[in-house]
């Protein structure tokens, strides 16, 4: 009980993420609704407007572990509030776009390069740094069950605009809701007046840049924890960009789409809040295994037959309580590792290898699309993909557990 009455201080830095994190993950979420709209309207092909959003996550990766680096050297406030700026002029841009420059600008990079510095990463290692111990991993499954709770919002919200008005209004809407990031990343900036305690470097405490990510690569469980990570992000980008276009070719209602990633967003928050307890109690590596196989087996169920209602949203519910169940999994098998100092960047460096396989889900997935008329080979080899590597990451943790840092 201590440790929850010491977090009363901290709360504007936790709630703070927590709508950083909402606004950000959750309206990106909700950019699968254009495809069709927007494809149809300044005649882009499928491959054109998902090769937008796979540089998004492209760069989001890439510049993932160097937000993190700067965060040691200027704070995380003014990385916070660029990112937040960079967010809402990606949106405009956006809703200005005539052709596949505007989207590759406007989608691709400046919402990419907001993403690395507002998103999970940052989020996490914010209040990993104002929690104890004790309650950390429930604390991050709290801040990351946030993630997806702005889609509740952002996708109704986007699909109804859309209708009524057509998608660059949609564009617009989403902008006025992404002005909250604004106050959010202020107050999620407080957190740099928390001194870090004396033993939170952990193991590198001292180290320089090249010698953190030295370091983080020269221990195997987090290597093997990286390259599982990619199987992860292929197979979430590749639902959040391709459902809405496969439930339209199945001649499903337009808001099916929109009410099953609401449902994802809704289930994430049971799921991440699950996991985050879960990490507490268990080993954190062997959980990530579990999810990367039970979300296979998910996605293999639902595309084997023709989708309907039912099954679609049975479909969310179930994918989106393994949503986002990673995320205070990986952060905490990170602070366990290496301890807290340079979280950010090293769990940059793990989050690089999920937005390449977020690349590969989202621009692979429309290019298979565009070769052979179906996604049918797109979600075979997602679902075998991420098996092997579900059972690869149990079978190291367990014979290979992580050594832990003092944090």
């Amino acid at each position: 009980m201590s440790d929850w009455r010491a977090l009363r201080p901290v709360m504007p830095i936790l709630v703070g993420a927590s709508i950083m994190l909402t606004l950000s993950m959750g309206i990106r979420q909700t950019f699968g609704l254009f495809l069709r709209p927007v494809t149809h309207d300044i005649a882009l092909s499928v491959s054109d407007f998902t090769l937008a959003f796979s540089i998004q996550n492209l760069t989001w990766g890439l510049l993932q572990p160097i937000a993190g680096a700067l965060v040691v050297r200027l704070g995380f406030r003014p990385i916070l509030l660029a990112g937040a700026a960079l967010y809402l002029a990606g949106l405009l841009t956006l809703a200005a776009a005539y052709d596949l420059l505007g989207f590759l600008a406007g989608g691709g990079l400046m919402i990419g390069v907001s993403l690395a510095c507002t998103a999970s990463a940052m989020a996490q290692a914010a209040a990993s740094r104002v929690v104890p111990a004790r309650v950390r991993s429930l604390v991050l499954g709290i801040i990351t069950g946030a993630g997806t709770l702005g889609a509740l919002v952002a996708a109704p919200l986007a699909q109804a605009v859309m209708a009524d008005h057509g998608w660059r209004w949609g564009m617009l809407a989403l902008f006025a809701f992404a002005l909250l990031l604004l106050p959010a990343t202020w107050f999620a900036g407080r957190v740099d007046r928390i001194p870090l305690p004396p033993s939170a470097g952990g193991q590198i405490a001292d180290a320089t840049v090249a010698g953190a990510i030295r370091s983080a690569l020269a221990r195997a469980p987090f290597v093997v924890m990286t390259a599982a990570y990619f199987v992860c992000g292929m197979q979430l980008l590749f639902i959040a960009t391709h459902l809405p276009s496969y439930l339209a070719i199945c001649g499903m209602d337009p808001m099916l789409s929109a009410q099953a990633l609401g449902v994802i967003a809704l289930f994430n928050v049971a799921g991440s809040l699950f996991f985050g307890w879960a990490g507490g109690h268990w080993p954190k590596l062997v959980l990530l295994g579990g999810i990367y196989v039970a979300r296979s087996l998910v996605l293999g169920w639902y595309f084997l037959a023709p989708p309907t209602p039912v099954t679609t949203l049975a479909f969310a519910a179930m994918m989106g309580f393994l949503w986002l169940g990673v995320g205070p999994l990986v952060a905490g098998s990170v602070v366990e590792m290496f301890g807290l100092r340079w979280q950010a960047m090293i769990q940059g460096l793990a989050f690089m290898s999920h937005q390449l396989g977020s690349f590969v889900g989202a621009f692979g997935g429309g290019l298979l699309f565009d070769r052979f008329g179906s996604y049918d080979l797109a979600w075979r080899l997602g679902v075998g993909m991420g098996l092997a590597a579900g059972i690869v990451q149990i079978a190291f943790a367990l014979a290979r557990p992580p050594r832990l840092a003092t944090t």
